[in-house]
């Protein structure tokens, strides 16, 4: 019985890893906001909210299920440090994780990134 009514522990833990997620999403479209502003976008919001959803350059399959699995990684991550860890550091380490997160992601589809596709974005931005 004690166990079916969920006390025992940190009775917010949810809150904690919903918020951890929604930290990692806005992260990642901050940083999607600030490369298509950087580069010139007429409409940087938009198309950063674009980027997270689909992307613009096609990628093989098997880029795109990496892509997809170090996100998902990341917010799975991003969650159980909020789940696993409590007070000051739980703070200190969802927002250190999910920008590693995020940053790993980001450089990922860097690297994999087309120099065909590159171009292409270039002379779209502008």
């Amino acid at each position: 019985m004690h166990l079916a009514r969920g006390s025992g522990g940190d009775s917010d833990i949810w809150l904690w890893a919903l918020g951890a997620l929604a930290l990692y999403a806005v992260i990642s479209y901050a940083l999607a906001y600030w490369a298509r502003d950087r580069r010139g976008s007429r409409h940087p919001a938009q198309d950063a909210l674009h980027d997270l959803k689909d992307r613009e350059e096609p990628q093989s399959p098997r880029q795109r299920l990496v892509s997809r699995l170090i996100m998902l990684g990341g917010g799975g991550a991003t969650a159980l440090v909020a789940v696993a860890t409590s007070g000051v550091p739980r703070v200190v380490a969802v927002a250190l994780t999910a920008v590693v997160a995020v940053g790993l992601w980001a450089y990922y589809d860097h690297r994999t990134e087309t120099p065909t596709a590159r171009k292409r974005w270039f002379r779209a931005a502008g």
